[in-house]
């Protein structure tokens, strides 16, 4: 991949063009398929990650992980490129990476949402929330302000417009920013502020900022706690309305050897674990446990801290937000699923400590003046952009400037990118890796006399998780015990036991207890488990066996009675 760069945002030809060269210059660890059409009718591709040589992908566990479900959230889907190259290339020097393409599978879709991608990355980009599918209504908006780059340099910024009543004033600290009127203050020059735009229907006096002909929020979609408009705005007319959400809605109900997901949004630098609708309580206590454990070392090898959405990132603490990708997974389907939110601006000044979603509605004024010398020294002044005069065709003088958040916000400037995304690459191929794993402990074929013998498979779980992973897994009944079969050589009759033998589940490693001291010391083998059948055959032969759980894998095996 000589032209593949990531300090650039790739449009959806190039992203299509990208993913097929990874197929057909690593056939053996990439293959390409198109899960599904978005509603403008573009391919939504995955990219089906392992060694192909070591057993088909839908044998071994399994992580999913995508981007861009939000139309301006491009980084995402570098995150996921990202990711794809970092595994063909270091197979065979990264002994991790190895050993994950060996004996596990990745499910990478770069692209969730091709549409408004597209629009976004446009020459002249138009910022929706989503799709591109009108809703909820199919017309064109009346009026009010249209957000736009209106003076024609390829930014859209901010307007500035003096006005009495208005909300702002000048920095004592800085005249570049503008900070809130004090509540009683009068006789000053005070300014409204609103997106750089055109007005349509402007009648000289009010304007109100024009709503958007797409409203869609794919991420709204999904089947869990789906609410109607009335209590979830952007959440289509019934749980996975949209053929996005329907696309992976089905391949993932279709991959039940899919053990844990990420999936990448921007920004606030964080990464953020289910519940997004109730308190940790209302999750069984092994699950927040394991959560919490996964969640440190993502913190540990990313910088990104964890949060709970419901306890630390909500929009309002009155509100939340249901039909959500992660909350169904873990809840519908028991695994652990994330939701990444790449890139955050106030870090990259120097600001620690701070609160996600709270921040844009409070914070010290020391964190603007932080946040204006980071755009000076590290962005080249492009980040903030000092007020300059515009003749507006309805507004007349105004200002232009202030934050470019599409350049410093909405994604790493494309600089950042690499350093930015790269060690999540690392997290990913850690979490696939505690996944539970089906492995072969002894098989074994005893004469009994009388052309009789008794046969023996025993199957361990080597994995950190346990099969079932979650116990929401098993109080949904969302995931089927081991399943061990036998295939008799010709001539033999089964004497004792089944043609196909269900068991239960096996226990991991994740539930041990720090040290092996006091009342939690005992140690059973419940991540083992034996079938036994006697098999008759006058002629011998070769009996095959095979045991298979759908999160944990497949193992086979042939013995010759003897």
């Amino acid at each position: 991949m000589p032209d593949l760069r990531f300090d650039t945002y790739y449009r959806y030809a190039d992203l299509t063009r990208i993913v097929h060269t990874f197929a057909s210059e690593f056939p053996q660890f990439v293959r390409v398929e198109s899960i599904g059409k978005s509603f403008e009718g573009r391919d939504i591709w995955v990219a089906t990650v392992t060694n192909f040589s070591s057993g088909d992908a839908q044998d071994k566990p399994a992580l999913w992980a995508d981007g861009n479900i939000h139309a301006s959230e491009v980084s995402p889907s570098s995150a996921c490129l990202y990711l794809i190259n970092k595994l063909v290339n270091e197979y065979g020097k990264n002994s991790d990476i190895t050993r994950a393409l060996d004996t596990r599978a990745f499910y990478i879709c770069p692209r969730f949402n091709p549409d408004g991608a597209e629009l976004a990355l446009a020459d002249k980009p138009k910022i929706i929330r989503s799709s591109t599918r009108p809703y909820p209504y199919d017309e064109e908006p009346i009026g009010g302000l249209v957000q736009e780059d209106i003076d024609g340099d390829g930014r859209m910024l901010m307007m500035r417009i003096a006005d009495p009543n208005g909300a702002w004033k000048i920095s004592p600290d800085d005249p570049r920013l503008l900070v809130r009127r004090d509540p009683a203050e009068t006789g000053g020059t005070y300014y409204r502020v609103l997106p750089e735009g055109r007005l349509e229907e402007y009648d000289g006096v009010t304007i109100k900022v024009q709503p958007k002909k797409e409203r869609l929020d794919l991420n709204r979609n999904f089947p869990f706690e789906w609410r109607q408009e009335n209590e979830q705005n952007g959440a289509g007319p019934y749980p996975t309305s949209e053929p996005e959400v329907r696309a992976v809605v089905h391949f993932i109900a279709n991959h039940p050897n899919i053990t844990g997901a990420i999936a990448f949004h921007t920004y606030s630098g964080v990464i953020l674990r289910p519940y997004g609708t109730k308190n940790d309580d209302a999750m069984p206590a092994e699950d927040l446990w394991t959560f919490q454990k996964i969640g440190k070392q993502g913190s540990e090898m990313t910088g990104y801290p964890t949060a709970s959405v419901y306890h630390e990132f909500r929009y309002h603490p009155k509100e939340y937000i249901t039909g959500v990708f992660d909350d169904w997974l873990y809840d519908h389907f028991g695994i652990f699923a994330w939701t990444v939110e790449i890139w955050s601006p106030q870090r990259q000044a120097g600001i620690k400590e701070y609160k996600y979603v709270d921040w844009f509605r409070e914070h010290p004024r020391e964190d603007d003046l932080a946040m204006l010398k980071w755009s000076d020294e590290k962005l080249g002044g492009k980040g903030y952009v000092t007020w300059y005069p515009f003749d507006h065709p309805q507004l007349g003088k105004v200002e232009l400037g202030g934050w470019n958040a599409l350049y410093a916000f909405r994604n790493p400037p494309p600089e950042f990118l690499e350093k930015e995304i790269a060690p999540f690459a690392d997290w990913l191929v850690w979490h696939l890796l505690i996944s539970p794993k089906l492995e072969l402990f002894d098989v074994e074929s005893k004469s009994l006399g009388a052309n009789a013998y008794r046969v023996r498979m025993v199957v361990h779980n080597t994995g950190w998780l346990p099969t079932y992973i979650t116990k929401k897994a098993i109080e949904k009944k969302s995931v089927r015990g081991i399943v061990c079969e036998i295939e008799l050589p010709e001539g033999a009759t089964l004497e004792t036991g089944k043609p196909r033998e269900e068991l239960g589940q096996l226990e991991g490693r994740a539930y041990k207890s720090v040290a092996p001291v006091g009342w939690a010391v005992a140690d059973p083998t419940d991540d083992r488990v034996k079938v036994e059948w006697v098999v008759r055959a006058p002629n011998g032969g070769v009996v095959k066996l095979i045991a298979r759980h759908e999160r944990a894998g497949t193992v086979r095996a042939e013995i010759k009675l003897s």
